[in-house]
């Protein structure tokens, strides 16, 4: 791969922050640690962060609070500590953090002003803007965004863009770089049939998997809908459960047995080996990097439409995967994973088209991307 003249030419002085930095946060977090993994080996990375959990070698510098204080608090104190760690010591300041430090901000989930302003009444706005809370929350990201010759604006899929563009108007100027993907070892897809033997699957099963920090708002509710209504060798997985998570599955009595729950973990290659379908049936997804993930191991997929879920918009409806109009409807879902579980040829198209998105978003890429925005930067200032 060509690398970009410029900042991919000189070793820069790059500080990252975010809440928690590593894989097992989820995927916000998880597009940190990819993309610095792939920065760090040509440039000197520093991590801002409450968090810390990574075998990078890369300088922790942490940002500590008390617990008891409130959400809002934190926030602004996390804002307010990492530009004093910050300023004037780094070339860039590439934030994932709602705050007026950074150059390169990266909005990974929907604006609070498209939630709490853009889309609501007059008194609901009032109310908003009552709430320190939320007014905290509110002015913090209208720092993120204002305008100045030496700060982007990073949107990680389309949906984003075009609520950043509706609350804060079409002359913001927004760049999309979407997550990329860490295509897998062939030690992964080795330890297959291992782990498909540790979960109790045979070769008669058709398992199904969901990977998610909060399977509830993922789909999980609507695939234990599915799954009352498919065969008994269809299973489901979940990686990511939570005490929520398994309350819903055990009030599932009748096909409580046929689910298997795994904490959080960062070691996931392995269950999207073992799997043969991924479902991803979110509520609501920026951009969803478990269904990318999911491709890359050759899963075909089926996942929310574009309303809910952002890595959507880059697909085509039964070319690169089967696309649920309304995620919520079990009868759906199940009728789109008893297709993959009975149509071979189905799925070996979804799974080839698959591969083949994977390999042409690789981190080394969206790196590019991001060095190329770098030396923008560097230019303006």
């Amino acid at each position: 791969m060509k690398t970009p003249a410029g900042a991919a030419e000189r070793r820069l002085r790059i500080a990252l922050l975010v809440d928690r930095f590593g894989n097992r946060f989820g995927g916000a977090e998880a597009y940190g640690v990819e993309l610095m993994r792939v920065l760090g080996q040509r440039h000197d990375v520093s991590i801002v962060a409450r968090d810390f959990d990574s075998d990078l070698p890369f300088r922790f510098l942490p940002v500590r609070f008390p617990g008891w204080l409130p959400s809002w608090m934190r926030v602004l104190y996390f804002a307010w500590r990492a530009d004093r760690l910050t300023r004037g010591k780094f070339d860039i300041v590439h934030s994932h953090m709602n705050g007026w430090a950074g150059e390169i901000q990266v909005m990974h989930v929907t604006p609070v002003r498209y939630n709490r302003l853009t889309r609501v009444r007059p008194f609901a706005r009032v109310r908003a803007w009552l709430s320190p809370r939320l007014a905290t929350y509110l002015l913090l990201e209208k720092l993120r965004v204002r305008g100045a010759p030496a700060r982007r604006v990073v949107a990680v899929s389309g949906l984003i863009m075009d609520q950043l563009h509706r609350s804060y108007g079409q002359q913001l100027p927004v760049d999309i770089i979407a997550p990329g993907v860490k295509l897998p070892s062939a030690d992964d897809a080795r330890g297959r049939d291992a782990t498909r033997a540790r979960l109790g699957w045979d070769a008669g099963t058709v398992g199904c998997l969901l990977v998610a920090r909060n399977p509830l708002r993922k789909g999980l509710p609507a695939l234990l809908d599915a799954l009352a209504q498919l065969p008994a060798h269809y299973r489901l997985l979940v990686v990511g459960a939570d005490e929520p998570t398994r309350d819903r599955v055990r009030a599932a009595s009748g096909i409580a047995h046929r689910v298997t729950l795994i904490d959080p973990t960062p070691e996931v290659a392995q269950y999207f080996s073992a799997a043969d379908i991924y479902a991803h049936p979110t509520l609501n997804d920026s951009y969803g990097m478990a269904p990318l993930e999911a491709m890359s191991h050759g899963l075909p997929v089926v996942v929310s439409s574009p309303a809910y879920c952002g890595f959507a918009q880059y697909l085509s409806a039964g070319k690169d995967a089967l696309i649920l109009q309304d995620p919520r409807d079990g009868a759906q879902l199940a009728q789109a994973l008893e297709r993959l579980g009975s149509e071979p040829e189905l799925r070996a198209a979804l799974t080839e088209r698959g591969l083949k998105i994977a390999r042409d978003q690789s981190w080394e890429t969206v790196a590019a991307r991001y060095e190329e925005l770098y030396e923008k930067v560097l230019e303006a200032r």
